[in-house]
């Protein structure tokens, strides 16, 4: 079983700036997070769209955002279980608690911060009769390993950022790349949609709009997609469907912790440190509520940070912590790194 300090569920901005306070703390993190990468909603449904109310940045891309965040927080090397869900809370005897994953997976930490954003993410499915039936049977709603995609027939469903981004990095790796969506226009990032227009030209991808896939066919597997088009159906043979048209956000099995649920959020005490009902377990993020709540990052980091320092107190009430600016103190990561503003020089005359 693994050990940590805080285990932090969701690995979006807040759970991963979470990392960098608690670190500040000499604390150690392990997050959970059913996506199979790092940064949430940012990664997973607008990487290539600009946030505009970050303080210091009046622009910065999303992926931009999480690259940034991970870059910061690496010195203390916080460790990540990613691809599962985090099931079941179960309180220790000593005020610790074990968190287990779908997948088995233990983790054993003293305190427990939800950060889940709006909660697990289940993608939204296209109405297809038989679309359960291929599931992992080339039916894909994540694109979690893409070297499982070289030299496969691969057909990708939908209009938004996520749809436009796979088709591009697949042009180059997979045998062939068909992009659907049932409108002529696409709700992506303009620099995305020049690049699939030039990939079209180029024969790399096969763009056909407005266009639905209706139907899937194949005996063990899937063999063929029927697509509709302007009320004429054709067969397509593929290897892959993958249909990419958002996430649904759901608290999940979190609902079943025991926690203080309002409209789907989890009610906090935001006078201290966003601890829930349950002393030990923290929310965090969008995942929460409180009087005059406001869903921003901006607002996820503050409440980290409050969090972090609650955990601290709650494991260590006899130390005294001396809050210093990081510009003063510097910065001290797990790895033996230290970050630290150059010193005054003082000359004499």
């Amino acid at each position: 079983m693994k050990e940590t300090d805080i285990i932090i569920i969701g690995a979006g901005p807040t759970g991963l700036f979470a990392v960098f306070e608690a670190g500040l703390l000499r604390l150690k993190c392990h997050l959970i997070d059913a996506l199979p990468q790092p940064g949430g909603q940012l990664t997973e449904l607008y990487p290539k769209k600009p946030i505009f109310d970050i303080p210091g940045y009046p622009s910065v891309g999303a992926s931009e955002l999480v690259d940034n965040l991970m870059e910061q927080i690496k010195q203390f090397q916080p460790e990540f279980t990613l691809s599962e869900t985090a099931m079941t809370l179960d309180k220790q005897a000593d005020g610790s608690f074990i968190v287990t994953t779908d997948k088995g997976t233990q983790i054993k930490g003293k305190a427990v911060a939800i950060a889940g954003g709006l909660g697990t993410f289940e993608p939204r499915k296209p109405e297809i009769a038989n679309l359960t039936q291929y599931e992992d049977k080339g039916v894909e709603y994540f694109i979690k390993a893409p070297d499982r995609f070289v030299g496969k027939r691969v057909v990708i469903a939908g209009g938004g950022d996520s749809a436009l981004d796979w088709s591009i990095f697949l042009a180059d790796i997979a045998k062939s790349v068909t992009l659907v969506h049932r409108r002529n226009e696409f709700r992506a990032a303009l620099d995305s949609v020049e690049k699939v227009k030039a990939l079209k030209i180029k024969g790399k991808i096969n763009l056909i709009t407005p266009c639905e896939v209706v139907n899937l066919k194949g005996e063990k597997e899937l063999s063929s997609v029927i697509i509709e088009k302007e009320g004429h159906q054709k067969e397509l043979p593929t290897d892959y469907f993958i249909p990419l048209f958002g996430l649904t956000p759901k608290l999940g099995p979190i609902a079943d912790w025991g926690l203080e649920i309002e409209r789907n959020a989890i009610k906090v005490n935001n006078a201290l440190d966003y601890q829930t009902n349950i002393e030990g377990v923290y929310a965090i993020g969008d995942v929460n509520t409180y009087p005059g709540k406001l869903k921003l990052i901006l607002c996820g980091f503050h409440e980290a940070t409050l969090m972090c320092q609650g955990v601290y107190n709650r494991l260590y009430p006899t130390r005294k912590y001396v809050l210093k600016y990081t510009t003063v103190a510097g910065v001290d990561g797990f790895d033996g790194t230290r970050k630290e503003a150059e010193k005054a020089v003082i000359q004499s005359i």
